[in-house]
């Protein structure tokens, strides 16, 4: 099921979850608590929003309502790193980092929350659901924005690991620069004439027969950009149902992951000062 959005109107209301009250009478207001209790209310930013968020004209909040029967995903996150203003999640292949689709109470966010107890927790960043790998999380509003501005800054180093098709014609190290743009389907992104507004540094860590494993980290932080890239080279990464082609995998098979792991994240802590540096505990497989 996908998320209902809800441009907050003009009112006097102190907090969002008072204007969803005014707005949605017939939800009880224990409802709208529980939902952002388990990450299922976000901003427009993907932030989750909590009792206490203040109200904001024109603010985009987005909501999910209960999916009946949804089916558990087999896989368990780890949780890294904990402290009071940042939390590292180490999550598997299949888990959506926030409500999709289907996927509302099976997220890793939602699953966060439940363990922590802290309906603040918001992501700093997103991987896909079929990637595996770090994702950072935000433990405290009133520090978030110094952890955000790392990304937005470029101050994080992000390193992938990716199996795919041998590149025997290219030298190594390579960087793959491109201009992406949202295709079609609408769900697919496509590289287009025009300026690069994309960069993927490209690796090799091991040759083995026809199927290499590459190091992969990103520049910049397009969507889908590791995998559009690696295809738009003539290697795409291996278990990858979107590129070069969709090819539909049937709800609950998780026979064949995509192969491409959010391995490393290397950062100065903005506020400590410390130099912070985490791996995941996930490898590829063949």
């Amino acid at each position: 099921m996908a998320a209902s959005t809800l441009q907050l109107p003009p009112g006097g209301w102190v907090t969002v979850l008072d204007g969803l009250c005014a707005r949605f009478p017939s939800v009880p207001r224990a409802q709208w608590i529980e939902r952002m209790a388990r990450g299922r209310v976000v901003d427009g930013e993907g932030s989750t929003v909590t009792p206490g968020s203040p109200y904001r004209v024109g603010l985009d909040i987005h909501y999910y309502r209960d999916v009946v029967d949804e089916p558990r995903i087999p896989f368990d996150e780890t949780i890294l790193h904990l402290d009071a203003d940042l939390l590292v999640a180490d999550k598997p292949h299949f888990l959506p980092v926030t409500p999709t689709g289907v996927h509302v109470h099976e997220t890793l966010l939602g699953r966060l929350i439940r363990r922590t107890g802290n309906p603040a927790l918001a992501p700093l960043h997103r991987i896909d659901r079929e990637t595996a790998g770090l994702v950072l999380f935000s433990t405290n509003p009133d520090s978030r924005a110094h952890y955000q501005a790392l990304f937005r800054e470029r101050r994080i180093e992000k390193r992938y690991q990716a199996t795919a098709p041998a590149l025997p014609h290219l030298v190594f190290p390579c960087a793959r620069t491109s201009r992406i743009v949202a295709g079609e389907p609408f769900f697919r992104m496509q590289e287009v004439e025009g300026v690069a507004n994309s960069e993927t540094r490209i690796d090799v860590i091991a040759r083995v027969g026809d199927r290499w494993r590459y190091a992969l980290t990103p520049v910049t932080g397009r969507k889908h950009q590791l995998r559009v890239h690696m295809a738009a080279l003539g290697a795409p990464i291996a278990g990858d149902p979107l590129y070069p082609s969709v090819r539909h995998r049937a709800a609950g098979d998780h026979a064949a992951p995509l192969q491409l792991l959010a391995e490393r994240l290397a950062f100065v802590d903005p506020l400590r000062g410390i130099e912070r540096c985490f791996t995941s505990g996930f490898a590829l497989g063949g």
